[in-house]
């Protein structure tokens, strides 16, 4: 998609929006379920049609660890950090899933395939540690199911 064209949605979704109660989280999520991303240059765009300053739109941007500023890969891995899958060793996973895509929560890896995601619980606390890739969830996961997985999600690419 062109600079011109992500411009484009960007104006269509702050048109659509502007006008709601508490405007600039729809107007985020619009964004972001149109390009997969809020682009940085969206910022001053919404700050001017929402009379908010720069920072202000940035500030949530950053807070919220679901908006991205840049595209995700083809694949996102979510893996969780809640407390049952803590304590089912969801951190040794976590290091692992790191060191196996080769980039750290909130990266992509350099080929495109995979962006790397916390995520503060799937429900699925009696199968611990869980992660979900592309939406669909596992539990139980050890290192090796981990990289069982991402080779079968390699393999349907």
């Amino acid at each position: 998609m062109t600079h011109q064209d992500q411009a484009a949605v960007i104006g269509r979704v702050i048109e659509q929006r502007k006008h709601e109660a508490g405007a600039l989280l729809p107007i985020l999520h619009g964004i972001q379920d149109a390009l997969g991303f809020v682009p940085p240059a969206a910022v001053g765009e919404i700050a001017g049609a929402l009379n908010l300053s720069r920072a202000e739109v940035h500030g949530v941007v950053s807070f919220y660890h679901y908006f991205r500023t840049t595209p995700a890969g083809r694949h996102t891995v979510h893996v969780c950090r809640a407390e049952s899958c803590q304590a089912m060793g969801a951190n040794q996973l976590i290091e692992h899933a790191k060191a196996k895509l080769g980039v750290d929560f909130h990266e992509t890896t350099a080929d495109g395939q995979f962006t790397l995601e916390p995520i503060y619980c799937l429900g699925n606390c009696a199968l611990s540690p869980a992660m979900m890739v592309d939406g669909d969830i596992h539990g139980r996961v050890t290192a090796e199911r981990f990289s069982e997985v991402i080779g079968q999600v390699k393999e349907t690419a």
